[in-house]
C-alpha cells in the first residue's frame, strides 16, 4: 500500500507544485492522475520515489518511510518502485531481453551486468515477463527495431522485473494510436490486478483514463481537487480540475474519434482477407 501525507512541493522559484497532498492507494488499485499542465501530476509521482525532494510530508511504502530514507537506503528502495516512462526509456542499442533484465541492475554486482551474466533465474523471470506482455518472439530484437507500442510492453516488462510494490506510471499513451493505447491501459490494468499491485498512472486522456482505471484523482494548481470512482467524474468535476469548457461536445468527438478508428480498424482487416484470398 501507498501512503501520502501532507506533500508538499516548493521549488526554489517559490513555486508550489504540490500543496499538501495526502491519499492512500491500497495494493492492486489502479489510479488515473489527472489534471491541466503544472497542476503537479508529473512533481507528485516523482517526489513518491524521490527524483525530487519533497519540500515537507511524508511518503509511506508499506511501512517504510520513503521520505526519511538515506541516499543509500533509496537507492536500495528504489527497487520496490517500478517506473514506467512516457518515452520508454530504453537502450536502444540492446536487445528486448538486455532492456528487460536491466531491471535487475539493482540487484546484481556491477561485473554481472556490466558483462551482462545474470542469474538464470532472473533470465527465466524475464522470458516469464516477455511472455506475458506478447514479446516472446522479439526477445532478441534490438529496442531500435520496434514500434511504439512493443517499446512499452518492454518498459512495462522490465518494470515488473524488479518485482516492485508499487508502480509509477507516467503518460503511458502519450505517443501511441488510440488502439494501441486502450491495448497498453488494459495490459497495465490486468498485471497490477494478478500481481495486487498499488499503480498511479499519470494521464492525460480523461475518457481513456475512464475506461480502465476503477479510481481518478484531480489535481489543480498542486490539491487534489477531486477522488473518486470514474462514475463520478461529472461535468461539475471536471470544471473543478480543468475549468470551464464543453464537455459534452469533447465527448461526443472523442466518441466519434474512436467509433471512427474501430471502422478504420475493420476495413484494413477486411483489405487484410481479401488480399489473402480469404473473401
Amino acid at each position: 500500500m501507498l501512503r501520502i501525507t501532507g506533500l508538499t512541493k516548493t521549488y526554489k522559484t517559490g513555486d508550489k507544485a504540490l500543496k499538501g497532498v495526502t491519499l492512500e492507494v491500497p495494493a492492486g488499485q489502479v489510479v488515473g492522475l489527472i489534471g491541466p499542465s503544472g497542476a503537479g501530476k508529473s512533481s507528485l509521482i516523482r517526489c513518491i520515489n524521490r527524483l525530487i525532494e519533497p519540500s515537507e510530508g511524508k511518503v509511506f511504502l508499506n511501512s517504510l518511510d520513503v521520505t526519511g530514507l538515506s541516499r543509500d537506503d533509496l537507492r536500495l528502495a528504489r527497487r520496490r518502485i517500478g517506473m514506467i516512462f512516457q518515452e520508454y526509456a530504453l537502450v536502444e542499442r540492446l536487445t528486448v531481453m538486455e532492456n528487460v533484465l536491466s531491471g535487475r541492475l539493482g540487484y546484481v554486482p556491477f561485473w554481472r551486468s556490466f558483462f551482462r551474466r545474470y542469474p538464470e533465474e532472473y533470465v527465466a523471470n524475464a522470458f516469464a515477463l516477455l511472455d506475458r506482455v506478447g514479446l516472446t518472439d522479439h526477445s532478441d530484437k534490438r529496442a531500435d527495431a520496434l514500434s511504439g507500442g512493443q517499446r512499452q510492453r518492454v518498459g512495462i516488462a522490465r518494470a515488473l522485473e524488479q518485482d516492485p510494490e508499487l508502480l509509477l506510471i507516467d503518460e503511458p499513451t502519450a505517443s501511441l494510436d488510440p488502439k494501441t493505447s486502450r491495448q497498453i491501459m488494459r495490459l497495465i490494468v490486468e498485471i497490477c490486478r494478478e500481481r495486487e499491485l498499488p499503480a498511479i498512472i499519470n494521464i492525460h486522456d480523461v475518457l481513456l483514463a475512464q475506461a480502465f482505471v476503477e479510481r481518478i484523482i484531480g489535481l489543480r494548481a498542486g490539491e487534489v481537487v477531486f477522488d473518486g470512482p470514474p462514475e463520478a467524474l461529472d461535468i461539475a468535476a471536471l470544471t473543478s480540475i480543468y475549468g470551464e469548457e464543453d464537455w459534452d461536445a469533447m465527448r461526443k468527438q472523442a466518441s466519434d474519434d474512436a467509433e471512427e478508428e474501430r471502422a478504420a480498424h475493420a476495413e484494413r482487416l477486411r483489405a487484410d482477407e481479401r488480399m489473402a484470398g480469404v473473401v
